[in-house]
């Protein structure tokens, strides 16, 4: 069975501070990231969707933590086709524009062309220090299964490499009948990571949880079963914790996935106070005692 990394998408919501579940010590950024970073090794980062990282943020995330440790880091919102607000574009690159929000087609092709570099390059601090894990690729829901969209994929790669992309796919076109084993083989036959997602079912936005491995690495993105789904209020959206039932039922599955791939990332993305981290814990430790 391959190795298998459990983690959270963040370790510095508001409401995760306001908790409790850092101690009183763990007073700065420096000393929760470390704090953090020895209660699970691996986290995923879900501020640079919305905002480009800085080197220098990515520089400090390598030195406040230990060997060994993986980042996992969500792409640019632009880079997967979503809205983007201009004030999140480098300022030296956003157009001229009316505009609240941009697409990579109201960009100038070098212009797209830069963000692309600078977004990957100022991750190269956690590549020297051995701890970018995988880079994750988000697609929004109509985001669906055509031809130049798995082209896409392809060229996300080839952009990439050769760091690690991995892909949440967001419609349910990509899993409807037969096109779920056309997704799974055309992942399977480029060695593309597919990203695997437990979330509440019934919506437009529905995807099933399909457990796949598709190359050496698998990740499990755990939204949780929130029934305000549809809020876009994020915290009650996100806000679900789930019974030591649930991860009971999870955690022989995550082992079966395992037993396929090389190395398995979990992440807990029901981020509202301390919920995720809660669940990674028990998730952790139910994983631990199986071992």
């Amino acid at each position: 069975m391959g190795e298998i990394r459990v983690g959270t998408a963040s370790w510095t919501d508001r409401t995760l501070l306001d908790s409790g579940w850092y101690p009183q010590t763990a007073d700065t950024p420096e000393k929760r990231l470390a704090y953090y970073a020895r209660q699970f090794p691996l986290v995923e980062v879900d501020a640079t969707y919305y905002s480009p990282p800085a080197e220098r943020t990515a520089k400090l995330w390598a030195e406040r933590t230990p060997a060994g440790f993986t980042f996992n880091v969500k792409a640019f919102s632009l880079l997967t086709g979503h809205p983007t607000k201009v004030s999140a574009i480098y300022k030296d690159l956003r157009p001229e524009t009316d505009k609240r929000n941009l697409y990579p087609d109201d960009l100038p092709p070098q212009a797209y062309e830069e963000i692309w570099t600078r977004f990957l390059s100022a991750l190269d601090p956690l590549v020297e220090a051995g701890k970018l894990g995988a880079l994750l690729f988000q697609f929004p829901p109509w985001f669906t299964i055509r031809r130049d969209n798995k082209q896409y994929l392809l060229e996300v790669t080839k952009r990439c490499a050769p760091l690690r992309p991995v892909f949440e796919l967001r419609h349910a076109s990509w899993f409807d009948g037969d096109n779920a084993v056309e997704t799974l083989d055309f992942l399977r036959e480029h060695r593309l990571a597919y990203v695997s997602v437990d979330m509440p079912q019934g919506h437009r936005s529905s995807v099933p949880p399909v457990l796949a491995a598709t190359s050496d690495l698998a990740v499990v993105r755990f939204h949780g079963h929130s029934d305000k789904w549809t809020s876009r209020d994020i915290h009650e959206k996100f806000g679900y914790r789930y019974s030591d039932r649930e991860l009971r039922d999870w955690a022989p599955k995550l082992r079966e996935l395992a037993e396929d791939t090389q190395q398995t990332h979990v992440l807990m993305n029901n981020c509202y106070r301390d919920y995720a981290q809660t669940n990674a814990q028990q998730l952790q430790d139910l994983l631990a005692d199986a071992t």
